[in-house]
């Protein structure tokens, strides 16, 4: 995929995202720190959401409207008042995507509303996201993909027919350009859960692009996730312990880690080949190698007491050895030296 100067793909490096979510602390000082954190890092692009809570639920005191699940990190909340502390205010939009073009990193967003992408098109962001719980919002998904414009998808709680159905109404309006990320949607995911090699069974049945939409703690799944061809990670990004989703989000030094070893990952995977590398060029010379070690006079015989296979890579390949026991020396010859069929009468 490349458009609007955006490289991804199998033969590109990992596109690395940094997710701000709800991590900015209801501060613009923290967000804005946030991007120059994660262009220091060395992330591809910085994510944001836009939404209101009004655009994510009701005000309702009732049992539905609250989040039950002991073993969720926000148990016992509120979801309007959850959503009110974990939005990002369009207020701050203008300032961030000034500073993201400051920082010469790209910034986009995932919007949550139909009003929201109409009001992200005032920024002409690059491209867009759509979140694993609207993934089946397909008014949303129709709004988004009018806009031609990239459309990466979190998957997570999807079915493969859904997914189809999601790629279907994308390409309805003409837009090919799709990424699908694998996703957990938990907070934070469990690794037996992560299903990492889905990954690649992902790419054969919908024929585009598959990345990460990684939940889990630390950089462990983003970077075998580039063993299964993600070609896309995304990360939560975190300055302090204070967001929302600091517990699932990597630090500056942990995501300018996440970035180097997922890079290093998809340099190491490189291509189907066995045979000598450039690295191991010069190393030759220091094979086993077939060499007489002991002085030699003419007329007498090779054996395995002056010939021996030794590190020194200039003499004979070592399968040779049976070639040479027994055989006559046809000069005077001054050892160690390596050996040579013009040594032996054939």
């Amino acid at each position: 995929m490349k458009k609007n100067k955006i490289n991804i793909g199998i033969n590109h490096q990992p596109f690395i995202i940094a997710e701000m979510s709800a991590n900015h602390g209801n501060s613009l000082k923290n967000a804005l720190k946030l991007i120059d954190k994660a262009a220091d890092s060395g992330a591809s692009a910085v994510k944001i959401q836009t939404f209101t809570a009004d655009e994510m639920t009701i005000n309702s005191s009732k049992k539905s409207f609250y989040i039950d699940d002991k073993k969720n990190l926000w148990k016992g909340q509120k979801l309007y008042k959850l959503y009110e502390k974990a939005s990002t205010p369009r207020s701050w939009h203008k300032a961030l995507f000034e500073r993201a073009k400051k920082k010469n990193i790209i910034l986009f967003s995932t919007p949550f509303s139909e009003n929201a992408v109409d009001f992200l098109e005032n920024f002409n962001p690059p491209l867009y996201k759509i979140a694993s719980f609207e993934n089946n919002d397909l008014k949303l998904i129709e709004k988004v993909a009018k806009t031609k414009k990239p459309i990466i998808i979190s998957t997570g709680m999807a079915s493969i027919s859904q997914i189809k159905l999601i790629i279907k109404t994308i390409r309805k309006f003409s837009n090919n350009i799709i990424v699908l990320l694998k996703c957990t949607s938990s907070y934070p995911a469990p690794f037996q859960d992560l299903n990492l090699k889905t990954i690649e069974q992902m790419r054969k049945i919908f024929k585009c692009e598959v990345g990460l939409s990684d939940h889990s703690i630390g950089i462990t799944a983003p970077i075998l996730s580039i063993a299964y061809g993600a070609t896309v990670i995304e990360k939560h990004f975190k300055i302090d312990e204070e967001g929302l989703d600091a517990k699932f989000s990597l630090n500056p030094n942990e995501f300018k880690k996440c970035v180097v070893e997922c890079t290093n990952a998809k340099k190491a995977i490189g291509k189907n080949y066995l045979g000598v590398v450039n690295s191991e060029k010069n190393n030759l010379k220091y094979r086993r190698s077939l060499f007489l070690i002991k002085d030699l006079k003419k007329g007498k015989k090779f054996t395995k007491e002056n010939i021996s296979s030794i590190r020194g890579g200039k003499g004979l390949d070592p399968k040779f050895l049976s070639n040479f026991i027994g055989k006559i020396s046809l000069k005077n010859l001054k050892g160690p030296r390596p050996l040579s069929f013009k040594m032996i009468k054939k």
